[in-house]
């Protein structure tokens, strides 16, 4: 399993697929590439101090060392974003939320945004009056 380093990875995860628990968000999006799958992490200012980003981006990490390698599916990218509850959440309460999250991301299939509100396109306007 690789980790994502660059912004545009992390732009792109954000357009796929999304689940959220209370602990985290894990956002999706299949590659058409043959590499393994990576994964990123990522915890806001909101979340607090550097100190407990940290803590919360150690946890994280860890969830994704214990998962077992058929969980994620292949050629995609995972981001897991970091909520402030992370800190507080039994560890292996957090885990199962991760499993869930990856089954919930398998049942939605491929690359649709999830419950992702599309703004309509403005109206043309007419000035004729």
């Amino acid at each position: 399993m690789d980790r994502l380093r660059r912004r545009a990875d992390f732009v792109a995860a954000a357009s796929g697929s999304r689940v959220a628990g209370p602990a985290f968000v894990v956002q999706t999006r299949h590659r058409d590439d043959t590499g393994p799958v990576r994964v990123g992490f990522t915890v806001t200012r909101k979340v607090g101090t550097a100190t407990e980003r940290n803590r919360v981006r150690r946890r994280l990490r860890e969830l994704v060392k214990r998962l077992d390698v058929i969980s994620m599916r292949p050629h995609h990218d995972y981001v897991i974003v970091g909520r402030r509850t992370a800190l507080k959440r039994d560890f292996d309460t957090m885990l199962d939320d991760l499993h869930t999250a990856l089954r919930r991301l398998e049942r939605q299939g491929g690359n649709r945004p999830a419950n992702r509100q599309t703004s309509p396109k403005p109206a043309e306007r007419n000035d004729e009056t």
